[in-house]
């Protein structure tokens, strides 16, 4: 059965409705950020037109290219999900509106400096490496305080909150590293109250993320299906 995009979004968002009233929660305290990469822009488009406005890329010459399409649409949030490299910061510091994704000092000094003064401040997430993968970004959960404090002395950039991907766990069953991100959240928030956001949960295992706390969930084959593999950058 071939569901369409806006099916596919109004299922989840009924789904966010129902696990954020049995956690007592205001369904609003839960973002879904519907992750665009390597999709083209008619499928924007038709996310659009079925009222989503926050989208994901991981590349940085597609968050270009969509974000200059889509100019006129002023409405879209871009967030920026993948892993950062310092000649690419200008792009992202331009056309981004959030990035979930930094891990070091030296990435967030570049965006802040390359942010223009006449955008909105840059919005940022720190980006743990919950479980402790080798293979995976972010930086140690005993280094966040330290990059907290670097991004918070940057003008142009608002500290906002904590991403994870957490390694894949069985049947999308993961409540350590979730519950270590929460306990991590609070810490980070006794210190930066604004920085309360909690961006983690993708297709296999968001209701589960959610369950936990996570303000932003990141959902790309759950809405636009499968994706085809192509080779970036």
């Amino acid at each position: 059965m071939h569901n369409n995009i806006a099916e596919r979004l109004t299922s989840a968002y009924q789904q966010i409705a129902e696990i954020t009233a049995k956690c007592q929660r205001e369904a609003s305290t839960a973002q879904l950020i519907a992750v665009s990469k390597t999709k083209p822009v008619a499928d924007i488009s038709e996310a659009y037109a079925a009222g989503q406005r926050a989208f994901g890329e991981n590349y940085v010459q597609e968050l270009v290219e969509k974000a200059q399409f889509f100019e006129n649409r002023t409405d879209i949030r871009w967030h920026f999900i993948g892993p950062i490299q310092s000649n690419k910061t200008r792009d992202i510091a331009a056309f981004a509106d959030v990035v979930h994704s930094i891990e070091r000092a030296k990435i967030a000094e570049r965006l802040a400096a390359q942010r223009k003064p006449s955008q909105a401040p840059l919005q940022v997430l720190i980006q743990i490496n919950i479980s402790g993968e080798a293979s995976k970004s972010g930086v140690l959960p005993t280094e966040m305080l330290a990059l907290a404090k670097v991004i918070n002395d940057l003008p142009q950039l608002e500290l906002i909150g904590l991403m994870a991907i957490p390694e894949p766990a069985v049947a999308g069953d993961n409540p350590q590293a979730f519950q270590a991100m929460v306990d991590l959240s609070k810490q980070l928030t006794t210190i930066y109250p604004q920085a309360n956001q909690l961006s983690m949960g993708m297709s296999d295992d968001w209701q589960q993320a959610l369950t936990f706390g996570a303000t932003m969930i990141r959902l790309g084959t759950a809405i636009f299906g499968h994706r085809e593999t192509t080779k970036h950058e």
